[in-house]
């Protein structure tokens, strides 16, 4: 086995559980490789590309490969489809395995094994790569929801960085309840409530549930006639996220057009800052997605667009 570089820092992805346990396995494995706890920063797919990537030596969990990233002295695992081929980088790369498998694997060649571990990247799997057939694919899905619903730095917090204690988390009662409860009842009212940004994609608008969730079940069942749909979320500092999903691999092409990534079926994207709340967002993505110049006029107001955009929702 190849000595690996002891890094000046890990990265990983911020948005989900996948991000969360990938960085808590490589921090293990760089403590234990090299006696030093190594800093561990987390970014979206947005401010990732905004960053210098300055370090002489980093280990990356969770992020596509890029060329910027084929460096001398970089360790990256990740299952997201790229055409770079790593030249310089140490590149542990499976489409078929989420990062925090892969990382585990790395763990595990350095003794680092745990039953637990076992488990909790088992279900990490599962949820990353949206194996519905699974029999553990809800409480996966419980799982991945505690970062999509409590953060990752408070989780992070919460657990005091070891990832075992996510295991069997009180923290899960809630997101099982909250998927038996608000789950059917978001799902019918998204499903009535689906706001066209473009000819081939729609805004679903969620006020219970798992956005995820519907999504995917609204894909599944053809509840719409569009080919990727799109959920916002806006965080506390008023960013707002994007997340694109797809049954044939769109939902990546289009998270693209905003500087985002992810899979060919389920990406995201950190819209500008001058988005700040879901009537801008979806404003936004029109414009970008479907824009319709009038010859010689103005633009028409955000309020009298939004207006319309809940018209058309509401049935008003």
């Amino acid at each position: 086995m190849a000595a690996l570089p002891k890094p000046d820092i890990i990265l990983t992805h911020e948005s989900d559980l996948d991000g969360l346990l990938s960085g808590l396995l490589l921090r293990r494995l760089a403590r234990k490789l090299f006696d030093q706890d190594i800093r561990l920063e987390a970014h979206h797919y947005n401010s990732w590309k905004q960053r210098q990537l300055r370090e002489r030596s980093a280990w990356v969990s969770d992020f596509c490969f890029e060329p910027r990233m084929d460096r001398p002295d970089w360790l990256i695992l990740d299952h997201h489809m790229t055409d770079t081929p790593a030249k310089q980088a140490h590149l542990i790369h499976d489409i078929g395995k989420s990062a925090s498998l892969l990382c585990y694997e790395l763990c595990c060649a350095h003794g680092l094994g745990r039953p637990e571990l076992d488990r909790l990247v088992h279900l990490s799997n599962v949820v990353d790569l949206y194996l519905v057939e699974d029999p553990d694919f809800e409480l996966a899905c419980d799982y991945g929801n505690l970062v999509k619903t409590y953060n990752f730095w408070n989780l992070h917090a919460l657990i005091e960085g070891n990832p075992e204690r996510l295991l069997d988390h009180p923290l899960l009662d809630v997101m099982a309840v909250k998927r038996r409860v608000e789950d059917p009842l978001g799902f019918a009212w998204s499903k009535r409530n689906v706001v066209e940004i473009s000819p081939t994609i729609g805004f679903v608008d969620t006020v219970v549930g798992n956005g995820n969730s519907i999504v995917h079940r609204l894909l599944r069942a053809k509840a719409t006639p569009y080919a990727v749909l799109v959920t916002l979320f806006v965080k506390s500092n008023r960013t707002v996220i994007a997340s694109f999903r797809s049954e044939n691999g769109e939902a990546l092409k289009t998270a693209q057009q905003f500087q985002g990534g992810g899979h060919a079926n389920a990406s995201g994207a950190t819209l500008p800052r001058s988005v700040t709340s879901l009537e801008d967002a979806v404003l936004y993505l029109r414009s970008v997605l479907a824009p319709t110049p009038e010859k010689g006029g103005s633009l028409t107001s955000l309020e009298q667009a939004f207006a319309a955009v809940e018209s058309k929702a509401t049935g008003r």
